[in-house]
């Protein structure tokens, strides 16, 4: 699961990318994209925290 959902994440965006190169922007490759975000954004690396950061 570590590795395979950000290559599901790296495919579809990549996919989307693809698809909007050849039709232009439009839901599908927008969907496409914003799942891709989704997956990158539950399962993906965490951003590391700053040593003083207050937040």
């Amino acid at each position: 699961m570590a590795v395979a959902v950000p290559l599901a994440a790296a495919g579809a965006r990549k996919l989307g990318d693809v698809v909007e190169a050849k039709r232009g922007p439009n839901k599908g490759s927008q969907a496409l994209r914003r799942g891709a975000d989704v997956l990158q954004g539950q399962f993906g690396r965490k951003k590391k925290r700053s040593r003083f950061s207050f937040r």
